[in-house]
């Protein structure tokens, strides 16, 4: 079979009888189609994700796709409620429609924008009633929300030198804190040399300046002395009217620990420090902490509550309440003459060792002992300190879900209390990030490829390091007036624990034909659909409920799930080399993040966005020789040998950024779009070659599927976004699709030589068969979707289709069109929903009906069926450590392929279901 351009194959598809009667589905539609744009400027309806926190959070931030040609760079946006009140609203593009229309924008809101529903449409947007500025003067930037004032340091140690609210100081000086341990014992706490570090700021950029939103990014290193380490990057966000501000804090690891050596650079606190002001009375100093849900500890520095002598029920309630007390002379005078006999609480902890419990304690101050103050399973990470004066609200976002966290005060009986929000609770065992074993001899290739034969670890001397992997996390800080009524308190601790999140609907979202186009709203329609739909509710559920059950959580390991499950043991294989930590193995990011486009549902967001966070952080290098890269699978998540594009691939990352705008995902996938020049650092497939290879810059050997796809991804999003590389992007993206559909056989060819400085692939003399069932795993499918949507490359388009076209195709089919057949495949199933978007893009009825024929009788023996029972079994002791459920046929793998064909195939094809 020789080949045809797509054009031509459009046509003898069209020619062919049923073919011709084929339907155009939800997804993406061929070019005469697809560039038909709505222009009705119909609103946006806009929704909350969930209505905890509202009105406490300093406001919100959310990304909006618009369809193809429907609006100009330039057009502006307002904002109103249900009843039609204006809402001010900040607009800015964070992505383009190669035409230069707008495809994404980033809508800005403040506190006020508390309404249930909101609605957006073209207009001139409401101007906020008090404005947020940024202003840079000298060495500080000013920072006003109307109601707040933020003096910002751009040098020294502090990042924050003042809060104030009107004229009162609320905080000051605040700056990260880092304690290192420089040696540590096996079977003990470690010795006993402590060094302690403070930020030193080296860059502070204002990013934005209002009206209703500013953000200032301040960059720097943890220094002592003469050592700078651990570089941190921090934004901060304010909003109009608020009187909170947010901080985004991520630090990368730079520091040296080495396998059987107990000496290194173990961190054994990290956190965050202010001080705050203290005005009033010993008895009108409020403390509050937050425990489990919105419960609270709430204190008195002088407690006057609980006496053998009472000083009445007006002060004792209003003591609880925070509220100023009455004059003192106003009290039973057994009190008021013995004040001074009642003890001062300076100092405060709480320590979340675990997911699993709490401890509170307090003491007089420091030299004198502790004294319990309760405890209990899960801290909300909120705490408070202040009185009628004015307070400081404080929170640490996933505090026990990231453990070992802690929250500080400190000296609150003097004139400046001391709050620290420890990431890494200093109580903890130091942070050990030690490659888990000695090698076991695996010193040459040979010995490696026989361990990842037995525990599919691909081990290499050297390889298992920490260097360069980073964590972000996410805190709250309020001005408080005074002391905030109970009610407000708990509106803060749900603010903390879960950021309010304004939303487009699904509908929107769908409209808009947006990463390819490639899914459409629930539909249970039909008996089969709902079937498809509830297995798919079913596997979400159950590795939300496997997160909990198996305490997949901790400060480097909450967001990702499990990889493989062992039946016998009743248990995911975490320590099983490459069956462990899954690490994006296959596309689960893309599946949570589409089944929550399709859905709108906040439990899948929330999933999505704790797995983005983390895999696009902790999985991938950002200092080093391997910045750039990301790392395979296994039991510690930097550990895998394999270093490669397809796990630090922005494709992973693309959605959660268009729909947050969020600027540290915004850094990540800016910082891939050079890393091609990686292919220098490390050849991927080092271990397996045949023949010598040795990289050269203008042959390098790059393969279409998994490498390719995590460049391209890079390239797209920055010219999307215009980034300050989006002209070379562009061109690395143009350049790339010619030259890969010249090949002889396309995609097919597998792999070709990559010139850095052209950015081209040089055309293979031969055709070649390079198919790997993995290929087009890792976001291919998707990426070329979006890629076929937005650029008119007929030859490009053919190659692709011809390639989905074959994977499933018989052997006999395989060889006919290319000279030899595909070998050994798997992941059918996966594949089926190439078949689908063949199927729509060609009219090809045939290839839908194969589509579902591969989706729901795929050779995999391990790809589920509808024979599969979908259930879960109950796990309860002596069997597991424990109680709780298991299906132990399920495994992510499976999970991620089945949830995007499942998607994908209703989506496209859903009215050529079985």
């Amino acid at each position: 079979m020789s080949r045809m351009p797509r054009r031509t194959l459009l046509k003898a598809a069209a020619a062919a009888g049923a073919a011709a009667q084929f339907s155009w589905s939800l997804g993406a539609a061929p070019a005469s189609a697809a560039g038909n744009a709505d222009h009705t400027g119909e609103p946006v309806a806009l929704t909350w994700l969930e209505s905890g926190g509202l009105g406490a959070a300093p406001g919100s931030t959310l990304g909006v796709p618009w369809p193809k040609g429907q609006y100009a760079k330039d057009q502006t946006f307002a904002l109103s409620t249900e009843d039609g009140k204006d809402v001010p609203v900040q607009t800015w593009p964070i992505g383009y429609w190669p035409d230069g229309s707008l495809k994404w924008t980033a809508h800005a809101v403040g506190p006020e924008a508390d309404a249930r529903k909101l609605s957006l449409t073209a207009g001139v947007p409401a101007a906020p009633s008090k404005k947020v500025t940024a202003v840079r003067e000298g060495g500080t930037i000013t920072v006003s929300t109307g109601v707040i004032t933020a003096k910002l340091g751009t040098n020294g140690s502090a990042l924050v030198r003042t809060v104030t609210r009107g004229s009162t100081e609320i905080a000051r000086d605040g700056r990260l804190v880092l304690v290192r341990q420089g040696e540590i014992e096996d079977g003990d706490q470690g010795g006993e040399k402590y060094e302690r570090y403070e930020s030193v700021i080296e860059e502070a950029v204002v990013e934005q300046d209002g009206p209703v939103r500013a953000v200032v990014r301040i960059d720097g290193r943890h220094r002592k002395g003469s050592r700078s380490w651990m570089p941190f990057s921090v934004r901060l966000y304010f909003y109009a009217g608020a009187d909170s501000f947010r901080m985004v804090h991520t630090i990368t690891y730079d520091g040296t620990v080495e396998p059987g050596k107990a000496a290194g650079d173990f961190v054994r606190g990290l956190g965050v420090r202010f001080t705050v002001p203290m005005r009033d009375e010993a008895y009108d100093r409020h403390v509050r902490i937050g425990g489990d849900g919105t419960g609270l500890l709430r204190e008195a520095v002088k407690g006057v509550t609980g006496l053998r002598r009472d000083p009445g029920a007006a002060v004792r309630e209003a003591q609880f309440a925070g509220r100023k007390l009455p004059d003192p002379a106003t009290w039973d005078q057994r009190v008021t003459t013995r004040l001074q006999y009642i003890p001062e609480w300076g100092d405060y902890t709480l320590s979340q060792l675990s997911a699993d419990g709490f401890g509170l304690r307090k003491r007089t101050k420091k030299g004198h002992g502790w004294i319990g103050a309760g405890g209990g399973r899960r801290a909300s990470g909120f705490g408070y300190v202040g009185g009628p004066s004015g307070g400081f609200s404080f929170g640490l976002r996933d505090f026990w879900e990231k453990h070992p966290a802690q929250l500080d005060i400190r000296d609150a009986h003097t004139d400046e209390a001391e709050v620290t929000l420890w990431l890494w609770s200093p109580e903890a065992q130091p942070m050990d990030l030690r490659f888990y074993h000695d090698g076991m001899e695996q010193d040459t290739y040979a010995e490696q490829l026989e361990g990842l034969n037995i525990t599919y670890e691909d081990y290499e001397p050297g390889f298992g390091t920490p260097y360069g992997i980073a964590r972000t996390s996410e805190l709250l800080f309020w001005a408080n007036e005074s002391t905030p009524a109970p009610e407000t308190l708990a509106q803060q601790v749900d603010a903390v624990r879960t950021p309010p999140q304004l939303a487009a609907p699904p509908k929107q979202l769908v409209k808009a034909k947006v990463f390819g186009g490639l899914f459409a709203e629930p539909d249970r329609s039909t008996a089969a659909k709902s079937k498809i739909e509830d297995h798919l509710d079913f596997l979400f559920s159950y590795y939300k409920d496997q997160v909990e059950m198996r305490r997949w959580y901790g400060f480097w390991d909450y967001g990702d799930i499990m990889h493989t499950y062992d039946p016998t043991r009743h248990q995911w294989c975490y320590d099983v080399g490459g069956y462990a930590w899954d690490n994006s193995e296959l596309s689960p990011d893309l599946w949570l993040w589409y089944a929550y486009m399709r859905s709108g549902r906040a439990d899948i967001y929330r999933f999505a966005e704790a797995m983005t966070r983390h895999t696009g952080e902790v999985d991938v290098y950002h200092l080093g020789k391997w910045a750039g890269l990301g790392t395979r699978h296994g039991v510690q998540h930097y550990a895998d040998s394999a270093k490669q594009q397809r796990i630090a691939n922005t494709t992973y990352r693309r959605m959660f950024y268009f729909l947050t705008a969020d600027e540290r995902v915004g850094d990540l996938m800016h910082a891939n779009v050079d890393s091609d020049e990686t292919f220098l650092a490390l050849d991927p497939i080092r271990k397996i070659r045949t023949e010598p290879y040795t990289p050269d810059r203008h042959a390098l050997s790059i393969g279409f599927g998994t490498d390719w796809s995590g460049l391209v991804s890079a390239w797209l999003t920055e010219w999307e976004r215009r980034g300050p590389k989006w002209e070379k992007a562009r061109a690395r993206v143009l350049s790339t699709m010619e030259t890969i559909a010249a090949q002889p056989n396309g995609f097919v060819q597998g792999v070709g030589l990559y010139d850095l400085d052209t950015g081209k692939f040089a055309i293979a003399d031969k055709p070649a068969v390079g198919v790997s069932h993995l290929s087009a795993m890792f976001g291919l499918v998707e990426l070329n979707a979006e890629l076929i949507d937005m650029i008119d490359m007929p030859a490009f388009e053919a190659a692709w289709i011809d390639y989905c076209r074959y994977f499933n195709a018989t052997k006999a089919e395989q060889a006919a069109r290319y000279g030899s057949n595909f070998g050994t495949l798997l992941l059918f199933q996966g594949h089926s929903r190439q078949d689908a978007y063949a199927a729509v893009r060609t009219g090809d009825v045939t290839l839908a009906t194969r589509a579902w024929k591969q989706f729901y009788s795929s050779a995999d023996a391990w790809d589920y069926k509808e024979s599969t029972d979908w259930s879960t079994k109950k796990v309860e002791g002596p069997t597991g450590p424990v109680p709780g459920s298991e299906a132990a046929w399920v495994s992510t793998n499976t999970t991620a392929l089945y949830g995007l064909a499942a998607i994908q195939n209703l989506a496209l094809v859903g009215d050529r279901m079985p």
